[in-house]
């Protein structure tokens, strides 16, 4: 078997039998498997699958692993050179697949490719998580092409070239299997959200390329701006971030970026209680807790990314500070993020 598509699944049976039918209609080969692996999913999952997708091969776990480790336990099951991990609500478009295998299979040094990844329910505009290319600056604050902060571009062609990113989209990233497991995989730890960044960091770090082919076209129901998410949402994409720059920062960076960052969720915070966001605020200061009282458990992680390190000016990360360039200065497309 050449390629796996796996789908992470958790009480998603709307979604698949909405979207399961385009998977396996524009992605059917004898070097093709579909595998959806099941987060002990409480809802008719399981047997819409056995009844409808007898094909579908079908990984059940005991118990909801997250995102990120049921990824890594998926993967364990995974032989195939290549792996997608798609999420439940894609529509996958023809072409979408073999496009990103040729493109892997002429390009050996490319360790992930994402599509351009559009919004499902309005198809001329960007998907919020992932668009046509993921990238970071060194405060952490992820962005994308068509995509900075709550602003959204609409698809017009500005970003149909390919192009080297810092992090693909885990909503439908092609990554080769055994490059995925000598990296470490996600980090089971975040449960969810930014696991993919922090795993596209270490592959940056140590060498690999990440690629957005938008010649490959997908859409993806997911998404959302920070202000709409729960103070759940929000505390793990505080907490996760701290610990994505615990893990990845080079020692020359470390200590004036965290310091930095204290001011910066300050502001959050602020912010969040401004606009009446008591529990979003509250999750801030939570997440900045749990950071410093994990931390000691990230310091084997941190120790061997700086081991394994092989690049610590990856050119996909921004060295400005987003937030300045987006609210200060107004630079609110990525066109108009300058990056010297």
């Amino acid at each position: 078997m050449k390629t796996s598509i796996v789908i992470l699944n958790w009480n998603g049976k709307k979604w698949m039998e909405k979207f399961l039918p385009s998977v396996i209609r524009y992605s059917q080969s004898e070097d093709v498997e579909i595998v959806v692996a099941d987060n002990a999913s409480t809802d008719d999952s399981i047997i819409f699958l056995t009844e409808k997708y007898p094909n579908v091969r079908l990984l059940i776990f005991e118990k909801n692993w997250g995102f990120a480790e049921g990824y890594n336990k998926a993967l364990n099951e995974i032989k195939s050179k290549y792996t997608v991990l798609l999420n439940s609500d894609v529509e996958v478009t023809d072409n979408w697949l073999a496009t990103l295998t040729t493109f892997m299979d002429a390009n050996p040094d490319v360790a992930a490719v994402q599509p351009k990844i559009l919004a499902q329910l309005n198809k001329d505009r960007f998907e919020y998580a992932g668009a046509a290319g993921g990238f970071i600056d060194q405060y952490g604050y992820p962005f994308c092409r068509g995509r900075i902060f709550s602003e959204v571009e609409q698809d017009k062609g500005q970003y149909n070239d390919a192009v080297d990113i810092f992090w693909a989209t885990g909503a439908c990233l092609m990554i080769r299997t055994d490059v995925y497991k000598s990296t470490g995989g996600l980090d089971g730890s975040f449960f969810a959200h930014q696991e993919e960044i922090d795993l596209c960091w270490r592959l940056k770090a140590r060498g690999h390329r990440i690629v957005c082919l938008p010649s490959s076209t997908v859409y993806h129901v997911g998404g959302g701006t920070l202000a709409q998410e729960s103070p759940r949402k929000t505390f793990l994409n505080f907490r996760n971030n701290l610990l994505m720059l615990y893990k990845n920062l080079p020692e020359r960076k470390l200590k004036r970026v965290l310091r930095i960052r204290t001011l910066l969720d300050l502001i959050g915070f602020v912010q969040f209680l401004l606009c009446g966001k008591k529990e979003n605020a509250k999750a801030i200061l939570e997440a900045r807790r749990e950071f410093k009282k994990i931390l000691p458990e990230y310091k084997s992680k941190r120790r061997e990314n700086i081991q394994k390190t092989t690049s610590e000016d990856i050119p996909e990360m921004y060295k400005g500070l987003l937030v300045i360039s987006f609210y200060l200065k107004g630079r609110k497309l990525f066109k108009h993020v300058i990056w010297k």
